[in-house]
């Protein structure tokens, strides 16, 4: 493929709810532009961007896949995103490096959840936007209700560049607002230019209005114009329409099916026309060195810029091994470069250049300001790394992931799985940055989280099918902790005789309690030399020994002081060891006099839901043992805000779901611990001694 200039590249990331038809979509525009010589279906899993076989099978797009097509002599970059709750923070890295996100919107179902959800994030970078309503060939699809409900849920102008001829099984054409004239469409989506339809000749009325008065609204001298005449000629229409929308004043809306191909043509000679080009942003940002602190510094989309780019995607591929995707934003690289890794301060030599089309990858000799390519092998660089002119350094920031829904312990079902899992997560891990693997240092168990269920059965799968690596999922445990709750003075004696030398240690101490938080504080209050200097430390280290494993159910004890008194030694028995010991035995006495108590994690929990469901919301958080401590409002989301137990969460995705039709989400995390009641603390006991988890104590030696 040949190298393009950056004013005929257009990169696009295909936005929206999931099953709005993105996949569809994007390969539907492939066959059409020739990029593909089979037209692809999401039914028979043929399409270019859906590859692999997990995304095959379950019909969702997991991850952001890509695709390119050539078009008026332009380069149009796709970005396939995925829009199902569980995979949708994926959008997140696409739009950072997008020139325009294309909204899907369904034409059954109008602006959805996810919809809005995307739209957010498209907003976090001021992104310019195409809105596409697909499925008008469906039954009760409805563009005006589509149109409405946009309307209704995004502060834009929002404007249809196209309208529909007919609806439902009749919707054989549009009617291009912009340029006054109608087409209709054969099997093959070729547009046939036909009469302007003199039904609906209102509504077109109507929307040309809309839109000159959009394009006045733009700019000062226009809006000046527009009231000295009452309207704008022709030449001031169409040159202002390209600067509106780069400039976020104006929503172009598309009326296609991409199971029909109706509309697709005009919307790909509109993207040509009026998507913004990489140049048309005034620059990126980043900083000199990867601390990310400092004075800004700018790179323009210009081939005079030194080199650098933005690593936003990390794919694993099984035969090519690990494959980066970069969008240069300045400067041009070719093949076979040494770059600098400036997030990682290592140099790194690209080899090979490519440009994606699904899972394949054809080489290019050299990649302009505004592509979007990949490059393989790397040794150190990672999904959100910046590489750059080593002479010429940048660091641009890297994208931000959402904290983690859901967690699952995870374990290996064989010793065999157990040497393999590692390295497979590892490599699962590169590709998708919104999983968290880590293990519990109290629990002593491997933490597998992501953005919800599915997300983690995807992953399970993965582990399966291409690892060969089979694990057991089952609900993290809950890190209890154990405290006191009332100050005790007590002795701790040990003492060992079976001929030659024994084992004596003998310390007096007190044990207090101490506010949430405040974890273990040692005080040595001794005078003088009942136990010698040098054998102190070791009642502190028997006594935090022993706290480890608890009291009441085996689990660490926090938040208390002890206060060495007194005690006394023997100049031959005594050393750190017996010591040891005494501190050990100096906690169990204490323990039958300092009353401990269970406590248990309470989390920061923040729902997100339609407003028409909050009250159910509450009712369920406070089922919980919640404390909702408030509400308020994100954009069109209702946020319940609460304090609830994690043991009372592991299983609330799922009944989230249900409660608000899979159009909420929350995210938590830790607050602080709580005394946990007594009919639980109970059970907790009960399950502990049950699992082994309790035992009795050993004979110190």
């Amino acid at each position: 493929m040949k190298a393009y200039a950056t004013e005929n590249i257009r990169n696009l990331a295909a936005i929206g709810h999931g099953d709005a038809g993105k996949t569809q979509l994007t390969a539907s525009l492939l066959y059409v532009a020739g990029a593909t010589p089979r037209w692809g279906k999401v039914e028979e899993g043929s399409t270019v961007t859906d590859h692999d076989e997990d995304s095959i099978a379950r019909k969702v797009s997991l991850n952001n896949n890509f695709a390119h097509l050539e078009h008026k002599d332009t380069k149009i970059n796709l970005i396939d995103t995925p829009g199902y709750a569980a995979f949708v923070s994926h959008a997140r890295p696409a739009l950072r490096i997008a020139d325009c996100a294309m909204v899907v919107v369904d034409a059954v179902h109008g602006i959805e959840v996810q919809t809005e959800k995307t739209w957010q994030y498209a907003n976090e970078f001021l992104l310019p936007r195409f809105m596409v309503i697909n499925k008008i060939d469906k039954e009760h699809a409805d563009f005006g209700h589509a149109i409405e409900t946009a309307t209704q849920s995004f502060a834009r102008s929002i404007v249809p560049f196209t309208l529909p001829i007919g609806s439902e099984g009749d919707f054989k054409g549009v009617v291009d607002v912009v340029h006054q004239k109608a087409y209709e469409f054969d099997a093959a989506g070729k547009a046939k230019e036909i009469p302007m339809p003199e039904a609906g000749r209102d509504i077109f009325d109507r929307t040309r209005e809309r839109l000159i008065e959009i394009v006045a609204e733009s700019d000062d001298a226009l809006m000046e114009k527009y009231f000295a005449d009452g309207t704008l000629p022709e030449e001031d229409i169409y040159p202002n329409l390209a600067k509106a929308i780069a400039a976020s004043k104006l929503c172009p809306v598309y009326a296609v099916s991409a199971n029909t191909l109706v509309g697709l043509q005009i919307l790909l000679d509109h993207i040509v026309e009026f998507a913004p080009n990489p140049a048309t942003h005034e620059a990126e940002y980043g900083y000199k060195d990867n601390s990310l602190e400092g004075d800004k510094i700018s790179r323009k989309y210009s081939a005079a810029e030194p080199f650098s780019a933005y690593v936003f995607r990390t794919i694993a591929d099984p035969f090519a091994g690990r494959i980066n995707v970069m969008k240069v934003i300045s400067g041009k690289v070719a093949s076979d470069a040494t770059v600098c890794n400036s997030t990682r301060d290592t140099m790194e030599r690209l080899g090979a250049l490519h440009v994606i089309q699904g899972k394949t990858l054809d080489k290019i000799n050299e990649a302009s300001t505004g592509d979007i390519v990949a490059v393989v092998k790397l040794k150190d660089t990672q999904t959100g790394d910046t590489l750059c002119d080593k002479a010429n350094p940048i660091v641009y920031p890297p994208v931000e992931y959402p904290e983690a829904a859901i967690a699952f312990a995870i374990e290996p079902k064989s010793r065999a799985d157990e040497e393999k899992i590692s390295v497979a997560l590892h490599r699962i891990l590169e590709e998708d940055p919104s999983l968290h693997f880590d293990r519990d240092a109290q629990t002593k168990e491997f933490i597998l989280s992501g953005s919800g269920q599915l997300h983690i059965e995807t992953v399970v799968d993965k582990l399966r099918n291409r690892y060969h690596v089979e694990v057991a999922l089952h609900p993290p445990k809950v890190p209890y902790k154990e405290t006191i709750t009332t100050t005790c003075e007590v002795q701790g004696r040990h003492k060992k005789q079976s001929g030659g030398r024994g084992q004596f240690g003998d310390c007096k101490v007190i044990f207090e309690p101490l506010d949430r938080g405040a974890g273990f504080e040692w005080v040595d209050k001794i005078f003088g030399g009942s136990i010698p200097q040098n054998f102190r430390p070791a009642v502190e280290k028997g006594i935090l020994e022993a706290a480890t494993a608890g009291s009441v159910a085996g689990y660490p004890m926090v938040d208390f002081r002890v206060t060495l008194i007194d005690g006394s030694y023997h100049t031959v028995d005594s050393d750190e060891h017996s010591f040891r010991a005494a501190g050990r035995k100096a906690f169990r006495a204490a323990m039958e006099r300092a009353k401990p108590t269970l406590l248990e994690p309470i989390m920061d929990v923040e729902v997100f839901t339609p407003q028409e469901f909050s009250g159910d919301i509450m009712g369920d958080l406070n089922s919980r043992r919640g404390r909702v401590a408030g509400m308020d409002m994100r954009g069109k989301q209702q946020v319940v805000k609460a304090k609830v137990p994690l043991s009372e969460m592991l299983d609330y995705q799922s009944k989230l779901n249900s409660m608000t039709q899979a159009r909420g989400s929350y995210h938590m995390q830790f607050s602080h611990y709580d005394p946990l009641p007594g009919n639980l603390a109970a059970k907790v006991v009960d399950d502990a001694v049950k699992s082994g988890r309790v035992r009795a104590h050993e004979e110190d030696e």
